[in-house]
């Protein structure tokens, strides 16, 4: 008896091959994103908890990217200068994350756990300083990467009790907007130097702003509501056929725009902004931002997940399971 106890005890504790356990997926085609981006390192999304998410392979596969910090607070926008490898990400909490990577990893550059007002969009000036607005016209700018920030004022407005939703530049850097709540509009033509609000034309939500040639503007946002302007005082109502709130934007090569919005709704213009078509595509998913690629693929992100499109197709794919290493 006792040498059986003894051998039972040695096969009991003796060493063996365990099987490497499965890897933990993520379900990005259920999952919450805010933001699309693109960088030198490839393709990026950011949303809940935290997370910010990469593919290398055009989207066929999705990776964590690396956090010096897990504060899980969403993530509201990426943005990427055009190196292609610094960038910055904001989200709630006041949280700033910055990467010199094209996104691969990226550091906590500030993060506020109480009282913290949430970071709706950030953007690189042509200075080099950085700026960030939210909540409750919280607006800040750091001339130094992001190690320190200061308050970014505007003489002329009263944006305490406004959100502050979208900094918006054009092409060359000369011109910029900054759009909110209560038709806030902010504008800049000075390289974001000094900012003056514009007359106020519509008394909604901005929820974003398309930067148009000629130093022209697009402003868009709640209940089917954008406005043009050709780079004068006046801004003229966009015709859009259903009361849709529309959040990200997208420029064909062709020159139509694009913008996503609420019940999976894709509204299209061929003519600069002054009139949109809408088309439903599948699911009844709000659309949060929509990123173009260069193989002519379209990426949408949304409250469900991430779709990919082509511009000369219907055919839409959900993106394929992430694996997280």
């Amino acid at each position: 008896m006792a040498a059986l106890v003894a051998l039972a005890a040695a096969q009991a504790f003796a060493p063996r091959n365990t099987p490497p356990l499965a890897a933990t997926r993520l379900a990005v085609d259920k999952m919450h994103f805010n933001t699309l981006a693109t960088s030198s390192a490839g393709l990026l999304a950011g949303g809940e908890l935290g997370h910010i998410l990469i593919s290398r392979d055009k989207g066929k596969s999705w990776q964590p990217t690396q956090l010096s910090h897990d504060r899980q607070a969403l993530i509201t926008q990426i943005v990427f200068d055009k190196d292609g490898l610094t960038g910055m990400a904001v989200g709630h909490e006041g949280w700033i994350l910055g990467t010199r990577d094209g996104g691969l990893s990226w550091s906590e550059l500030q993060f506020q756990e109480k009282n913290g007002e949430p970071l709706m969009s950030v953007a690189r000036l042509p200075s080099g300083n950085w700026i960030a607005v939210g909540s409750f016209g919280r607006a800040i700018q750091s001339s130094n990467e992001g190690k320190d920030w200061t308050a970014l004022e505007f003489p002329d407005a009263k944006v305490d009790d406004k959100h502050l939703n979208r900094i918006v530049g054009s092409a060359d850097g000369q011109h910029w907007l900054i759009v909110g709540e209560r038709g806030l509009v902010l504008r800049s033509d000075n390289q974001g130097q000094d900012w003056k609000t514009v007359p106020e034309f519509y008394n909604g939500s901005f929820y974003n702003a398309l930067s148009l040639p000629n130093s022209g503007w697009l402003a868009y946002g709640m209940r089917g509501n954008a406005y043009v302007n050709q780079g004068d005082a006046l801004w003229t109502q966009a015709t859009i056929p259903a009361p849709v709130a529309f959040f990200g934007h997208a420029v064909l090569p062709d020159g139509r725009l694009l913008l996503v919005g609420q019940g999976s709704m894709l509204a299209t213009s061929s003519n600069q902004g002054a009139a949109f078509s809408l088309t439903r595509l599948k699911g009844r998913a709000t659309l949060t931002d929509i990123q173009l690629q260069p193989d002519g693929t379209v990426w949408i992100a949304s409250d469900a997940g991430l779709q990919m499109h082509r511009t000369d197709t219907t055919e839409t794919a959900k993106a394929t399971t992430g694996v997280a290493p």
